[in-house]
């Protein structure tokens, strides 16, 4: 197993150490996890980690783990966020994930069918997110498009794509710095259920949004 030490380039130290974490038991602090992939930025951390683990949302949120005292004030930070979100934005599904959160949103809600124009509806919401991310402005996002497997893979990353672009674009038209938006479609490759059903179907259709510790909170930790 090849060691990390001072002298491998961060970048690498970073990409080496999400593969050991990834290959790790899921048990490990998020303190150790931190010290392993910290050199790693959310959003290219979350590809890594989203192939091994099936969640690129996740994986950029892990990705960006800070780790001790500031780790912490992170995690309060939000806290503080997702409470607030949950009552600004009705029928996201708002989840914590270590220093992070995952907002998600049924696409159904967000874009009409076969479309990545954002709706009344949905754009009411994502403003309700940009004034929530221009009060806490030290994170970054990853914004993840997923469709369910209906129609070819190739139409479906494509759609999946600008649909996430879709969404950025939307948010940095509300005032939030396109420094810290992030996007990635992913198709129908990070299926949560079976597409055997309408259902199931359905609850693939969505949009996440990483929402985790930006450059300036990672750098200044170490």
């Amino acid at each position: 197993m090849r060691t990390l030490n001072s002298t491998t380039p961060s970048v690498l130290r970073g990409v080496l150490g999400v593969a050991l974490l990834a290959s790790t038991a899921c048990a490990w602090s998020n303190k150790l996890k931190g010290g392993l992939i910290g050199a790693g930025t959310g959003a290219a951390a979350g590809g890594v980690v989203g192939n091994q683990t099936g969640s690129t949302a996740r994986g950029a949120i892990i990705g960006a783990i800070v780790g001790g005292t500031a780790g912490a004030v992170i995690g309060h930070q939000m806290d503080q966020q997702a409470k607030s979100l949950k009552l600004s934005i009705p029928g996201a599904t708002i989840e914590r994930v270590g220093e992070g959160m995952v907002v998600t949103f049924a696409s159904g809600l967000m874009y009409d069918i076969d479309s990545d124009a954002i709706r009344t509806e949905a754009a009411v919401n994502l403003r309700a997110l940009a004034n929530s991310l221009k009060e806490y402005p030290n994170t970054e996002l990853l914004i993840v498009g997923h469709t369910d497997a209906t129609g070819s893979a190739a139409y479906n990353q494509e759609l999946s794509t600008r649909r996430a672009n879709a969404a950025s674009w939307f948010l940095s038209q509300q005032g939030v710095g396109a420094v810290r938006l992030h996007a990635s479609g992913k198709g129908e490759t990070e299926a949560l259920v079976s597409n055997e059903t309408e259902a199931g179907r359905q609850t693939n259709r969505r949009i996440e949004v990483a929402i985790y510790a930006g450059a300036t909170s990672r750098t200044g930790s170490r």
